[in-house]
């Protein structure tokens, strides 16, 4: 199979084009890498962001509580402006907490969620009467004490480990021994404990998995989920007021990937919803989404500095790579390497091709953008932009390496 034969990415429609130059925020890409001053850069498109939210109010049962996942992206302004959009945050550290507080959104909707919280995290989350999801025994031994130096009522959940995995996710978050959450089979005592304890129960968080595009298997891992839910209820010292389902949807990053169907997964939950009310009739159920949210809506840019042929092959270089953007060099839990969408951002109208590899400027062969891709000619000062980088980006990876400058953010 050559080159032109290989599956294509999903259309990038996301972004509108005004001749050569890519647009975002309604602002051509030259002056936006104007207006930030430099480059490597992320930019966040605030109306994707809107459009995207929306797109689940449209088709999400209206009952359905839609949170964030600040961990995706944890940029202030993004994190602002996604609290004005959904109707709680999750936060995985107390960096991320004291983000979700500054935004202004109530404690009561922020939950904490996290296997290795520390006594200084834990604390600070009960001071701040945020809600602590449970990953062990411990941890609400830990919430007690916290409570009772501080003459406060812990408000916590109950993370469940499930005995199933989702069917298709990149990333298997429960299912068999992990570091995540309370095993299924242990619960019902846990819950006893918590009664006994006097801490405020508000319910459970069950995440299977996450990146999963078929939406038959996260249908399958929500019926589950919503049962398992139910069950572990008659166990529970008190009333179900939150059951957090989890998400795990995912978007399109490689050649073949196909957008999640995200109305058949509406369809279905909004059916099995009345279940839930007769058997948990106090219990909100929340969508707790990250990447699903913001991933589509920003892109890393970086400049073209170098242009090179070795041995019949073209090599782009640029001043940016994965030290700025580890997920997409691969080498972010991908097993066998595949490009992220990839463009020429001031060359958007040419029709010319080329296969090319973009690289960065790091002294080691894992630096690539793109792998032998089909692009427009780039030469230097041109720019280049990866799509898909809204979630994972700056924040996961190895800013330090090699001691680059680190790149700028943008919300427009």
């Amino acid at each position: 199979m050559n080159e032109r034969t290989k599956p294509a990415h999903a259309p990038i429609t996301q972004f509108a084009n005004v001749g050569n130059y890519l647009l975002v925020g309604g602002i051509t890409l030259q002056r936006l890498a104007q207006r930030v001053g430099q480059t490597p850069f992320y930019a966040y498109d605030r109306a994707l962001l809107s459009e995207r939210v929306a797109d689940l109010r449209k088709h999400l049962p209206k009952e359905v509580l839609l949170h964030y996942a600040i961990k995706a992206n944890p940029m202030p302004a993004v994190v602002d402006f996604m609290a004005r959009l959904v109707d709680g945050l999750d936060v995985a550290s107390a960096g991320e907490m004291m983000v979700a507080l500054d935004s202004g959104v109530s404690p009561e909707r922020i939950s904490f969620a996290g296997p290795g919280k520390t006594d200084m995290e834990v604390t600070r989350a009960v001071a701040a009467g945020i809600v602590l999801n449970l990953e062990s025994e411990g941890e609400l031994d830990r919430a007690v004490a916290a409570g009772a130096r501080l003459g406060i009522v812990p408000r916590v959940a109950v993370r469940i480990n499930p005995d199933f995995e989702v069917r298709g996710s990149s990333i298997k978050m429960g299912g068999g021994a992990k570091p995540f959450g309370v095993d299924e089979e242990r619960v019902p005592a846990l819950l006893k404990r918590i009664g006994a304890a006097g801490v405020a129960f508000e319910g459970f968080h069950i995440y299977s998995g996450s990146q999963n595009l078929r939406a038959d298997a996260i249908i399958e891992a929500q019926a589950r989920t919503l049962e398992l839910a139910c069950r572990l209820a008659q166990h529970a010292p008190g009333p179900v007021r939150t059951l957090n389902i989890g998400g795990g949807f995912g978007i399109p990053y490689f050649p073949g990937d196909t957008p999640l169907n995200l109305p058949a997964i509406g369809a279905e939950l909004a059916r099995r919803l009345s279940q839930v009310e007769a058997r948990m009739p106090n219990a909100r159920v929340v969508v707790e989404l990250g990447r699903y949210l913001v991933g589509e809506a920003g892109i890393y840019v970086c400049r073209v500095i170098g242009r090179k042929i070795s041995r019949g092959q073209i090599f782009i270089i640029t001043d940016g790579g994965m030290h700025h953007n580890l997920s997409a060099s691969g080498n972010f839990g991908q097993v066998i390497r595949k490009n992220f969408p990839i463009a020429v951002g001031n060359r958007m109208g040419e029709t010319k091709r080329e296969i090319a590899s973009v690289v960065g400027p790091l002294c080691t062969p894992l630096d690539v953008l793109a792998d032998r891709m089909e692009l427009a000619p780039a030469d230097v000062g041109d720019l280049i932009v990866v799509f898909q980088c809204g979630a994972y980006g700056l924040t996961a990876s190895p800013l330090r390496f090699l001691s680059h400058p680190e790149p700028m953010e943008i919300l427009v």
